[in-house]
């Protein structure tokens, strides 16, 4: 008889690898991820480790990783449609649209029932501008898998780019039917309510903005409850400027309303727009990245259309409501030719998401020789044939007083449209085929902006027709 109980066999630990497929099931992308990494690092070979390793990467969006193990995976099993799938959606999110159709084709004709290789190849093709092929890849994704809220949320957003609004809000409240909390689906729906006109259900809806995945980190909570709107007079209201400067120039629109309704705002925005919109009587203007200023309430600049309700009818001062400092406008003024001047911007912040559709390449411009009248550049960096005025151009606020000099602003969708029309001076808007909400789709005028005239591609693309009236009626109002 042993004088001690035999000690139990020591428990093993479990396998990288089945550690790292217990993370992926548990949805921890990137534990998953890097204990597969280390089981692939001992077992080169191992199948499993590599094609769960892709699974992982593709849950964590390391898309640069994805496409180089599914690639690798693919070596050697060159017929998955799992793979094929993962390294279509890890190209397509690297910009790679064509090369990812490619690999979704691949991957659709070993597996044709696959709706995401339909749903994700639609999202490549409409990036690609190919809005019909998109369309039938979406609703053959929906044909396969009807309760599938993505695919309803995308055909929603192509059925937008391509004007069939009612379709597209009644494609977006289907996703909602299918997750009410789905945000993108209640963000493609504010996109096309706001398209339409309909601004009291677009701002409801686009509040969603905030939950959106995307945009979810531009929101990091503030202290003190948020403004409704109904709070006493004599309290400060903290506004959060968001997104990009010519929303803010947008928006700003509506701080003279809260000040008249007795309360002080302190605006929070870019350090570039400080000088300018500290113009604005009643308000206060600090810079991103300060501590901001103590407050008894705060939004979203943004949401201030909500809070006050706003629709097409109501927009607040149409008409203008910032101004130049005459300082700075004399000083322009004395750099500037005798004459009437025209200042132009044909080209926006290279990344924002939409410049590709909204700039126009500089080799399309064929500026018109008419004598007695001076074209001004307003492109940041100059890069037009013109004087470069960039030196000068610190701010909004000195951008503002040159502009308050120009007879006409010819611009693209960008910031410096936005400020033209909050001065008051006449700008045309040079619109691409698919706008963005706040232009409509029809209209030749902003209800945003009563000194705006819109110019709008015939056809996608269609940047030479939009010149050529633009061009021709300058020609025909000298």
């Amino acid at each position: 008889m042993h004088p001690h109980p035999p000690s139990p066999p020591a428990a093993v630990s479990p396998s990288l690898y089945m550690q790292g497929l217990l993370a992926l099931r548990n949805n921890e992308a990137d534990d998953a991820a890097g204990l597969l990494t280390r089981a692939l690092t001992d077992e080169p070979e191992h199948r499993g480790a590599r094609r769960n390793l892709v699974r992982a990467l593709l849950l964590a969006e390391r898309w640069d990783r994805v496409a180089v193990h599914a690639g690798a995976a693919l070596a050697r099993t060159p017929d998955d449609p799992e793979l094929h799938h993962a390294l279509g959606t890890a190209l397509n999110a690297l910009g790679c649209h064509s090369r990812a159709c490619a690999a979704f084709a691949r991957a659709l004709s070993l597996r044709p029932d696959h709706a995401p290789s339909w749903l994700n190849m639609g999202n490549a093709s409409a990036d690609l501008d190919d809005l019909d092929s998109a369309e039938t890849l979406y609703r053959t994704a929906i044909r396969l898998d009807p309760v599938q809220p993505e695919a309803h949320t995308s055909l929603g957003y192509i059925l937008t780019r391509q004007g069939r609004l009612d379709e597209a809000v009644r494609a977006c409240e289907t996703a909602i039917g299918l997750r009410r909390d789905f945000a993108p689906a209640h963000w493609n729906l504010a996109t096309a309510a706001l398209l339409g006109g309909d601004l009291t259900r677009g701002f409801a809806e686009y509040e969603w903005r905030k939950r959106h995945a995307r945009y979810r980190s531009d929101f990091p909570p503030l202290p003190g409850p948020a403004w409704e709107g109904s709070d006493p007079a004599g309290r400060t209201i903290l506004v959060r400027a968001e997104q990009g400067s010519g929303d803010t120039i947008q928006f700003a629109r509506y701080l003279p309303a809260i000040a008249a309704m007795g309360e002080h705002p302190v605006l929070v925005c870019h350090p570039s727009l400080v000088p300018l919109l500290t113009t604005i009587q009643g308000v206060s203007v600090c810079a991103h990245g300060q501590t901001p200023p103590t407050h008894d309430a705060w939004i979203d600049m943004a949401s201030l259309p909500v809070v006050f309700g706003t629709t097409l009818e109501t927009i607040p001062a149409a008409a203008g409501y910032l101004r130049a400092d005459p300082v700075r406008t004399a000083a322009w003024a004395a750099r500037l030719p005798a004459g009437r001047k025209i200042g132009l911007v044909f080209s926006g912040n290279p990344n924002h998401p939409a410049d590709r559709r909204r700039s126009i390449p500089l080799e399309q411009v064929r500026l018109p020789d008419l004598p007695g009248v001076h074209f001004v550049d307003l492109h940041p960096g100059g890069g037009m044939r013109l004087p470069n005025l960039t030196p000068w151009m610190t701010d909004y606020a000195e951008t503002a007083a040159l502009i308050a000099n120009l007879d006409l602003v010819i611009a693209v969708d960008t910031s410096v449209a936005h400020l033209a029309g909050a001065l008051g001076k006449p700008v045309w808007i040079l619109l691409p085929h698919a706008p963005d909400w706040r232009w409509g789709l029809v209209r030749s005028g902003s209800p945003w902006y009563a000194s705006a005239r819109l110019f709008r591609q015939s056809a996608a693309g269609d940047w030479a027709g939009v010149l050529d009236r633009a061009f021709s009626q300058l020609i025909s109002n000298l």
